[in-house]
């Protein structure tokens, strides 16, 4: 696996600064287009940890990740979630980094609720997304992603528990904690799905998830085949993060579906 090189940048766009952070190998493909991060619900690039280090040099590509407004390093949000938080993504912060990068053709990796804004990303900007690939995404809203929701609003609210994400997001944790529960269990969401998204899909899909995801089940994937055409991967005995539970298994599924001939 070859060196990789990181850079840090602040990127302007509506609302606040949005930081990024690049990783380059040393022997990029040339031909390769680079691959866009988007976050989950509680994210941010330092929760990637060192996955998207492993997976540039895995792929030969150049990988990108961003703090979505409000998030890690990322300026305070000024106000809430709007329910289309999902698709906006797609048309404000995404839209911002491949301006300010450079990015003409990407492609899309989106992990939880970012798989859902990587379908939107896709969809929304047409040919120059050259591959999208989803892992553990929700693309409507199940009883188990509620459930599983609702269990980490009590576990959240234990003495200390705000302090994991104060690690990450600072003073900013508090909101992103409420941006997580507040949009997903209010009633307006209950009918939410990406589906007129997934449709509009035009890039070669793959689905990645867990046969165990405390926070979706298969059906999302399943959908995610049915609507977009995507190649459906389940991991069996893994949870809702499969590149932190069998990264060497994800590392590879990725890389070798991206390399295929297409």
């Amino acid at each position: 696996m070859s060196s990789v090189e990181t850079q840090d940048v602040l990127i302007p766009a509506e609302g606040g600064r949005l930081f990024a952070r690049r990783w380059t190998p040393g022997a990029p493909d040339a031909n390769a287009v680079p691959i866009v991060l988007l976050h989950d619900s509680l994210g941010c690039v330092e929760l990637w940890r060192d996955f998207p280090q492993q997976l540039a040099g895995a792929t030969g590509r150049t990988v990108i990740a961003y703090d979505r407004l409000g998030f890690g390093r990322s300026d305070p949000h000024a106000g809430s979630l709007g329910m289309d938080f999902v698709d906006r993504e797609a048309h404000e912060g995404f839209l911002a980094v491949r301006q300010a990068l450079g990015v003409d053709r990407f492609a899309a990796f989106g992990h939880s609720v970012g798989g859902g804004m990587a379908i939107a990303c896709a969809a929304a900007h047409g040919d120059s997304c050259r591959a999208l690939v989803t892992e553990s995404a929700q693309v409507f809203a199940e009883d188990r992603t509620l459930e599983g929701i609702r269990q980490a609003r009590v576990s959240f609210a234990q003495p200390g528990q705000l302090d994991r994400l104060k690690k990450y997001h600072g003073e900013k944790a508090a909101w992103v904690l409420s941006a997580w529960i507040d949009t997903w269990l209010s009633p307006h969401f209950a009918d939410w799905t990406l589906d007129a998204q997934l449709r509009g899909v035009r890039c070669p899909a793959l689905a990645l998830h867990g046969d165990s995801d405390e926070y979706g089940s298969t059906r999302h994937a399943e959908r995610i085949e049915a609507l977009a055409g995507a190649q459906r991967v389940i991991f069996a005995d893994c949870g809702h993060v499969p590149h932190r539970e069998l990264p060497q298994a994800v590392l590879e599924t990725i890389s070798g579906w991206l390399a295929r001939p297409v």
